[in-house]
């Protein structure tokens, strides 16, 4: 969930500095780019955790 809301920030804090609203002290195209890598791991493992709490519920009952 850490990587998933980091990945969110960094993402945002890319494209504002992309468009030139927030001054960064990094490149704000390594921002976006990172940020957008690490929203969608962090989200993949979100669903692949529910996915398998899932399956071991099922396979409980």
């Amino acid at each position: 969930m850490i990587m998933t809301v980091g990945g969110a920030i960094a993402l945002v804090m890319g494209v504002l500095g992309i468009f030139g609203s927030v001054a960064l002290m990094l490149s704000p195209w390594a921002l976006t780019i990172l940020g957008f890598v690490f929203f969608v791991a962090g989200i993949s493992m979100l669903k692949y955790r529910r996915d398998t709490d899932e399956v071991q519920a099922q396979s409980q009952n």
